[in-house]
This record gives structure tokens, C-alpha cells and sequence, in this order.
């Protein structure tokens, strides 16, 4: 029982590291112009929620992202267009898609960044190792239970733990809950 709680709070600890230290991927190197996110309620209010940071593409690994261009559509700024954005995230980290990840939770990182976390690509990087075959793979197929998610706001939504419907089981100190907000015509994990 020690042992397990001890690699839940590891996977805890590098989920919260992973999902803050993760920028949107921007070609352009403006990531000052894009909005931060955070995992933790102190980091969200420590940190300017309009600029999230961008990895060095040269730290990027080379497995392609799965991410389907979005052309210059918004995405819907609805509950299901955070539900589908939220889904495309829990795909990736079940496929180890690393840009996808990043450029999901990318506001949370830089608030990670600014309190010393490394960045997206190192910290998921560590997760994905944390993550058993078996969740990895329940990861790619989860859906989300619309039922279960609040809508705080038209531009924020919450995805608890709960509302993931997968083969496993995922908790709080496994997957975590996480906030969603619409941002620059794109739902973002920013919390």
C-alpha cells in the first residue's frame, strides 16, 4: 500500500509538472502573444492567463502530432467544443503525442515555467513512463461524459476525473480534474 501511494503521488506530482510545463507549439516564436495555464489554483492567480509559452522545436521529439489542422476556423466556444478539445488531449497522452499534449495544456505551462518547471517535452516525457500499458491505452479510446462536466462559464469549463469514460480507472491523483477556457478561438488546459 506504501508503494502505491508513493507512485500515485509521483504520478501526481509529474502530471501537475507536465501539464504546467506545456506550451501551444508556435512556429512563429511568439509565445508571449499566447495565454498561460496552470494545475493549481495558486499558480492560476500568480500568473497572466493571456501569454502561454511555447517548447523550442528543437526539443520536440519527432513523432508527428495527430492534431488535425484547424485552418483558420475558431473552434466552437461551446461545452461539446470543450469536450472534443479535452478528448483530443487524453488521445494523445495515450498515444505519447507529445506536440499534441503541449499545445493542449499549453497555458498551464507557462505559469509552470514561471515558478522553475521545466519544460512540456521533459516533463510529459517523464509521465508517459508513468503511465501503465493498460491506461495508455484505455487514454486513446476515452470519451467524455457531458453530464459530468461544468460549464462555469461561456469561456470556462471544468472536466472532472470522473466525467472520463474509459476501459480504467483513473483518480484524482492518477489523471486529475482540469479547467478548460476558450482562448484565442481554442479551448486550452489552463488549470
Amino acid at each position: 500500500m506504501r508503494a502505491r501511494t508513493t507512485v500515485s503521488m509521483t504520478m501526481t506530482a509529474c502530471a501537475a509538472l507536465v501539464v504546467c510545463a506545456c506550451g501551444p507549439g508556435d512556429d512563429k516564436g511568439d509565445a508571449d502573444t499566447k495565454p498561460p495555464a496552470s494545475t493549481s489554483a495558486s499558480a492560476s492567480a500568480s500568473a497572466d492567463p493571456s501569454a502561454p509559452s511555447s517548447p523550442s522545436s528543437s526539443a520536440r521529439p519527432e513523432k508527428p502530432s495527430a492534431t488535425p489542422p484547424t485552418g483558420d476556423q475558431p473552434a466552437p466556444k461551446t461545452k461539446e467544443g470543450a469536450i472534443k478539445r479535452y478528448e483530443q488531449y487524453l488521445h494523445a497522452l495515450g498515444r505519447e503525442d507529445i506536440n499534441t499534449v503541449c499545445e493542449v495544456a499549453g497555458p498551464a505551462a507557462k505559469k509552470a515555467e514561471n515558478q522553475g518547471l521545466g519544460p512540456c517535452t521533459s516533463t510529459y516525457t517523464a509521465v508517459f513512463k508513468m503511465i501503465s500499458p493498460a491506461q495508455k491505452t484505455a487514454l486513446r479510446t476515452a470519451t467524455v461524459d457531458p453530464g459530468r462536466v461544468v460549464v462555469r462559464t461561456p469561456a470556462k469549463v471544468e472536466m472532472p476525473v470522473a466525467a472520463v469514460k474509459s476501459e480504467a480507472t483513473f483518480s484524482e491523483s492518477d489523471l486529475g480534474s482540469y479547467t478548460l477556457e476558450y482562448l484565442k478561438d481554442e479551448w486550452y488546459i489552463t488549470d
